[in-house]
């Protein structure tokens, strides 16, 4: 998979990108890299936004700021490119994200994500360049840089060997292994404490129990 995230701040996906699982994806030929949209901005000065038609407080990244960064990335018409693979744009209005879609996201071998600043995109770049328009939630956060790492960590990690073991995305919050419900309650050495001890059935050594139980509490908490 190759992932580019188009951003105002190329350098916060530094961090992001030395993470293990990030890591063990690019070592078996994975790809993220982030793009600086001032590097290719058609207006002076690296402007990148405007004042809002109609008036109000903020700015807004303008259609060509975004159309010049994809033309100068993939070297032809960016009108055509969401017929080619998904360009994600991220705005809080969008649809939200969650681990059904990060799982079709992470079977696509292309993904474009596009972070807003400000008061985000002109619309024409949701209606007219991306393919989806997606959020991570319900709030407002100062740009798509974080929603952008949350969307790529949610996607790698499902990736082959991104973990370093195969079984240790199976049985997680909102898998089918679970029904699509939450995860059950993790508990690790001491047996005891304070008092509080671990409870029975997973020191039983029956595995069977073990699942039923693992799974009754997954559905549980999911308020099944």
């Amino acid at each position: 998979m190759n992932i580019d995230v188009f951003t105002l701040f190329p350098g916060w996906f530094d961090w992001f990108r030395e993470q293990r699982h990030v890591r063990n994806a690019e070592a078996l030929g994975h790809r993220l890299e982030a793009i600086d949209m001032r590097a290719t901005t058609p207006l002076g000065a690296g402007q990148v936004d405007d004042t809002p038609y109609g008036g109000g407080a903020g700015m807004v990244i303008r259609v060509d700021v975004v159309e010049a960064a994809l033309r100068a990335r993939y070297g032809h018409d960016p009108l055509e490119l969401p017929k080619e693979r998904r360009v994600i744009a991220l705005a809080a209005s969008g649809r939200q994200f969650d681990d059904e879609l990060a799982t079709e996201l992470a079977a696509e071998p292309e993904l474009t994500v596009l972070c807003g600043r400000y008061e985000g995109f002109d619309q024409r770049v949701h209606d007219h360049l991306a393919s989806d328009v997606l959020s991570i939630g319900p709030y407002v956060l100062a740009g798509g840089e974080l929603a952008a790492m949350v969307i790529c960590d949610a996607v790698i990690r499902k990736l082959p060997g991104a973990l370093g073991h195969e079984d240790s995305a199976v049985e997680e919050s909102f898998s089918p292994a679970l029904e699509g419900g939450p995860e059950y309650p993790h508990y690790t050495r001491p047996a005891e404490w304070h008092g509080h001890a671990v409870p029975e059935v997973l020191v039983s050594g029956n595995h069977a129990r073990v699942r039923e139980w693992r799974l009754e509490q997954s559905r549980r908490r999911g308020g099944r």
